[in-house]
């Protein structure tokens, strides 16, 4: 077994009264793809968002290939990074929510290198490039001068996979990235992260997807209650669940 590329150990998150994480930990290992599945509220994108830093754990900790996130160790003490930082480790993770958050007044193209010239400050002519085989890839090379406005729900959801892509992240995070979407527009969006997934990417995806974690997850974990009770293959977790919980849930979803 190689080195995680991501561990989380003993995250926790309160909100309020509400007890999000209740002690979460976890090993991800470079290119495999882990899919978390569970009920609302059950603490899925609680996580995800804390692996991003876009919420900061309570206790606990999480290390993206090596770094601590948003601390800085200096002998046994630990003091909070500013934010110049934090953001410079976000770099390491792509996500893709529910909504696609295109810019409005870009076009596809424009949306996809943003990021790459402004924030890493890429050579132009070789971030368009990537950029429109990352469009290709995705089916939308005839889409680049194209207003979101202008696409579909899947065709904005798979714009906003290239964006993140587009940033060479070392782990993708999905939080449900069909759930916006009309039924007919879905197989297009798994379809792209099909793609990413066979290519290596180090991928959490949060889904509802059952046949797409069962396809394309090397590692299932079931979260219920702000903590994981079932965690193993796709087959394991899907196929022959351990727990009560899940068994209950599976049923429930399939039903």
């Amino acid at each position: 077994m190689s080195t995680p590329l991501v561990s989380i150990v003993d995250v926790r998150k309160t909100f309020g009264t509400f007890q999000a994480l209740k002690g979460v930990s976890l090993e991800i290992q470079p290119g495999e793809v882990l899919c978390i599945i569970g009920a609302s509220g059950s603490g899925k994108t609680t996580l995800l968002r804390c692996v991003n830093q876009l919420v900061q754990t309570d206790s606990g900790a999480i290390w993206i290939d090596g770094e601590l996130n948003g601390y800085r160790v200096d002998g046994t003490r630990l003091h909070h990074l500013p934010e110049r930082e934090i953001a410079r480790q976000r770099l390491a993770t792509g996500m893709v929510f529910q909504r696609f958050n295109l810019f409005a007044h870009m076009t596809a193209l424009g949306n996809i290198v943003e990021g790459p010239l402004r924030v890493q400050g890429r050579d132009r002519a070789e971030v368009v490039a990537e950029s429109r085989r990352l469009l290709a890839r995705v089916g939308l090379a005839d889409k680049e001068n194209s207003y979101p406005a202008n696409l579909s729900g899947g065709q904005q959801q798979r714009v906003a996979i290239c964006r993140a892509v587009a940033m060479r992240p070392k782990l993708m995070l999905f939080d449900e990235p069909t759930s916006a979407l009309d039924p007919e527009l879905v197989g297009e969006v798994l379809a792209a992260m099909k793609d990413l997934a066979a290519s290596g990417m180090t991928m959490m995806v949060v889904t509802h997807e059952l046949a797409f974690a069962r396809e394309v997850a090397d590692r299932v974990v079931f979260m219920d209650g702000g903590a994981i009770v079932e965690a193993g293959t796709a087959e394991e977790v899907l196929g022959s669940p351990r727990e009560e919980h899940t068994k209950a849930f599976l049923a429930a979803v399939l039903s």
